[in-house]
C-alpha cells in the first residue's frame, strides 16, 4: 500500500511527462492539463490502496483511458454544438494567462553553455514537432516505451493490445521519426 508521501512523490515525478503525453494526444494545452488532473485525481481516489510499485502502470492506464474519454466526449460535444450552433451565440474567449508559463525550467538548463542549450532546444522542438506527425497509436506506443520506460508487456497492457502490436507501432514510429529528423538534418 502506497503511503501518502509515496503517492505525492509519484504524482510530482510524473506530472510533466503526463502533461506532454496528453498534449501530444489532444494538442490543446488546457484539455491536456484537465486530462492530467483528472487522471491524477482518479489514481489518488481509487488506487490509494495500491502498492507503490504498481502506481506507474495504473496511472498510465488511467491516463490513456482519460484521453480516450476526452475524444468520446469531444465527438458528442462537436455533434451537439453543430446542431445548436445557430441558436447559441458565440462569445470571444478571455485572454487568460498560460498555465505553462509557471512551470519551472529544468535546473541543468540554467547552468549549461547557452550555445549548447540552444542546440538542444532546437533538436527538442524538432522532435516534438515530428512526434505530432505520428499516428495516434504509434505516438502512444513510442511515448510509453521510450519516454515512460515501460517494457513491451507493460505497454501492451496499458494500450490494451498485443505485444506484437506494440513492437510494430514502435518500429514504425522509430523509422518515421528517423526519416523526418534526417530530412531536417538531425541524425541521432
Amino acid at each position: 500500500m502506497a503511503s501518502r508521501k509515496e503517492m505525492a512523490d509519484f504524482l510530482e515525478s510524473v506530472e510533466k511527462r503526463a502533461f506532454k503525453q496528453a498534449l501530444y494526444a489532444v494538442r490543446q494545452e488546457d484539455n491536456a492539463l484537465d486530462i492530467v488532473q483528472d487522471s491524477m485525481m482518479k489514481l489518488a481516489d481509487r488506487y490509494a490502496h495500491a502498492p507503490a510499485a504498481e502506481l506507474p502502470l495504473i496511472f498510465q492506464r488511467i491516463l490513456q483511458n482519460t484521453i480516450r474519454d476526452h475524444y468520446r466526449r469531444s465527438k458528442v460535444r462537436s455533434f451537439v454544438s453543430t446542431l445548436l450552433s445557430s441558436l447559441i451565440p458565440t462569445h470571444a474567449e478571455d485572454d487568460s494567462p498560460d498555465p505553462l508559463e509557471t512551470l519551472d525550467v529544468a535546473a541543468d538548463e540554467a547552468h549549461t553553455n547557452p550555445e549548447q542549450w540552444y542546440q538542444r532546444k532546437e533538436v527538442a522542438l524538432m522532435i516534438d514537432a515530428s512526434l505530432q506527425l505520428l499516428p495516434a497509436r504509434q505516438r502512444e506506443a513510442f511515448l510509453l516505451r521510450y519516454w515512460e520506460g515501460l517494457d513491451v508487456a507493460e505497454t501492451a497492457l496499458v494500450m490494451g493490445c498485443s505485444e506484437g502490436s506494440v513492437k510494430t507501432h514502435c518500429s514504425r514510429a522509430n523509422h518515421t521519426l528517423a526519416a523526418i529528423l534526417a530530412q531536417k538534418g538531425v541524425l541521432l
